[in-house]
């Protein structure tokens, strides 16, 4: 039975027999209006969206439409009033609400009204949605961890660490070796927890710097991301973004280490019903809002338990019917790289799950460190015959780090998804913002080890990260914005080797030099330099961790930078 469906009989059957299975049972319904009266105007367009939305929208040459107002005030105040509901989370770009009721009776004091479209029953929680009574987790069955003594040191991985292997097998490297580790850019990852986020080592520039800039539980309607309800402590989403985000020099360097961050929970854990899909959908909203550049969801639907959440089948994940996959095509039409699991189900259920079955999905699956699919990747195309996954990245198994300090396996492409989201914002900064998403997403699988060629399961195989940056027509002189920022230093912090870059370097002898916090020099070197963009590499070789200066004088201005050793 498919989703689109409307579930009249099953609220009959609420309505007689099921309304009084618990003063604490919840039954949760999908309100759809009719129209958005009294809904701030376009004109207005900073009361529904940030600025750095609105910027986003402008250079990609995105106009605002009805889909970005918000959703009736009056009208939500006028059915969460007549149900004696609560309001779970509404949705601007469907125009609707998702209401909580202990007596389901009361929705049909809103059925006839003249500004209600319809109404869905989509779930049922018998101990009330934010009390989840078994943990169930059976998406993420597939992912076994285990923990690592130590990280791989072989080869060149003294900086990268545990990731260096998932890390060369896309070429990242020549992003970060060209300085575009993710600055300016922000990305938004959908999970179901992510303990430690606040503690770990592996995080601390991150929260440091500022750059975790938001986070909402919609589970849970909490802004506590770090577990839902004890005893479902879950840190999936800790190893997810951690392919990404971490910044251990040494131990352990994500995909986009510069990049900010927003954290959502969208699962409900012990349980798996559609309202997990309206989350998803709530959380899309909010980062469009707050004007995230790429979502990372390592999440994906197929099967539900519960009377108002059947299983879907083949023909459901057609690439536009289902929330989720409406969520990822609408987020990429407002300007959004939305990144999307191929799943864990390629043996049993086989095919990708929803949303990675959404047209405008960058779907990922998931391979070994030589290229081979893993066998529990899901298979495409979508129900409508759209070529899935795009690309598979490593994830069988992946390398991750939990908040803990300590490295660890896991695999599914809940891990090689966000690596791909990560690479994407590197690839984004280089290119500029005025880069459209579908430009992105086409020169990364041009890039791919198997292209032209397509294939149900590796897609157009393993990217290239080098070439999708010529793909774009890269320059490798960037220019920087003014002159306060005309010299830029990787890696920071460092371990012993530090990649100085000048912008509209002058003709003439340069001086470069490191001092530590008591101002003794440990490094020193006078270059001669060509107008233009130069880079130069610092060796500094056994000094211990801490806090140090870098002073570059030119001819006609000079710049320090702080610098951290570990």
């Amino acid at each position: 039975m498919r989703l689109r469906v409307l579930w009249w009989c099953l609220v009959w059957i609420v309505f007689t027999c099921g309304r009084t299975a618990g003063q604490s049972a919840q039954y949760v319904f999908r309100v759809y209006f009719n129209d958005k009266t009294g809904s701030p105007q376009l004109s207005n367009p900073l009361v529904f969206l940030s600025q750095r939305a609105l910027d986003r929208r402008s250079v990609q040459s995105i106009p605002l439409d009805n889909t970005d107002r918000l959703v009736s005030p009056a009208y939500i105040n006028n059915v969460v009033a007549l149900t004696g509901g609560k309001l779970h989370v509404t949705s601007r770009w469907l125009n609707t609400c998702v209401l909580l009721l202990t007596d389901s009776s009361k929705i049909g004091t809103i059925t006839g009204l003249s500004y209600i479209d319809s109404v869905k029953y989509i779930s049922y929680y018998s101990t009330g949605l934010h009390k989840p009574s078994r943990s169930t987790d059976d998406k993420f069955s597939s992912e076994k961890s285990i923990v690592l003594s130590q990280p791989q040191t072989t080869g060149s991985s003294s900086y990268y660490g545990g990731a260096y292997d998932q890390t060369k097998l896309v070429n990242g490297d020549y992003l970060h070796d060209h300085g575009y580790k993710g600055e300016g850019m922000l990305i938004a990852v959908f999970d179901q927890g992510f303990t430690n986020i606040n503690t770990g080592l592996e995080f601390d520039s991150m929260r440091s710097s500022g750059r975790l800039v938001d986070q909402y539980n919609f589970a849970n309607a909490t802004n506590n991301v770090l577990t839902n309800i004890p005893p479902y402590i879950s840190t999936h989403g800790t190893e997810a973004i951690s392919t990404i985000a971490a910044n251990l020099p040494g131990t352990y360097v994500g995909a986009a280490p510069h990049a900010s961050f927003a954290v959502y929970v969208t699962e409900v854990m012990g349980t798996e019903q559609y309202v997990e899909m309206d989350n998803l959908l709530a959380a899309a909203e909010r980062s469009d809002s707050l004007g995230a550049d790429i979502i990372s969801i390592s999440l994906g639907y197929n099967d539900f338990s519960g009377p108002a959440s059947p299983a879907l089948v083949y023909a459901d994940i057609d690439g536009k019917s289902t929330i989720a996959a409406k969520a990822a095509n609408i987020a990429t039409s407002k300007g959004i790289l939305f990144v999307a699991s191929a799943g864990n189900d390629g043996i049993g259920w086989y095919y990708i799950l929803t949303p990675g079955d959404a047209d405008s999905a960058m779907t990922i699956g998931n391979v070994s460190n030589s290229g081979t699919p893993a066998s529990n990747s899901g298979h495409g195309p979508n129900a409508s015959g759209h070529p899935k996954p795009d690309v598979c990245l490593q994830g069988q198994p992946a390398t991750v780090m939990d908040g803990t300090g300590t490295t660890k396996l896991d695999i599914g492409t809940s891990f090689s998804t966000p690596q791909l989201a990560g690479w994407a914002a590197c690839l984004w900064q280089s290119a500029g913002k005025s880069t459209k998403p579908y430009q992105l997403r086409d020169a990364i699988n041009k890039s791919a080890s198997l292209y032209p060629s397509h294939f149900d399961q590796p897609g157009y195989g393993v990217p290239d990260f080098e070439k999708a940056y010529q793909l774009l027509g890269v320059k490798d002189t960037p220019q920087v914005p003014d002159e306060n920022n005309w010299v830029s230093v990787t890696p920071n912090p460092f371990v012993q080797q530090l990649d100085v870059k000048l912008y509209n370097a002058e003709n003439g002898s340069v001086k470069f030099s490191i001092t530590d916090m008591s101002g003794r020099l440990v490094a020193n070197l006078e270059k001669e330099m060509m107008h233009g963009y130069q880079q130069v590499s610092l060796m500094v070789p056994g000094v211990p961790q801490g806090i140090y200066f870098l002073k570059v004088i030119s001819s006609n201005r000079q710049k320090v930078l702080k610098l951290v050793k570990y």
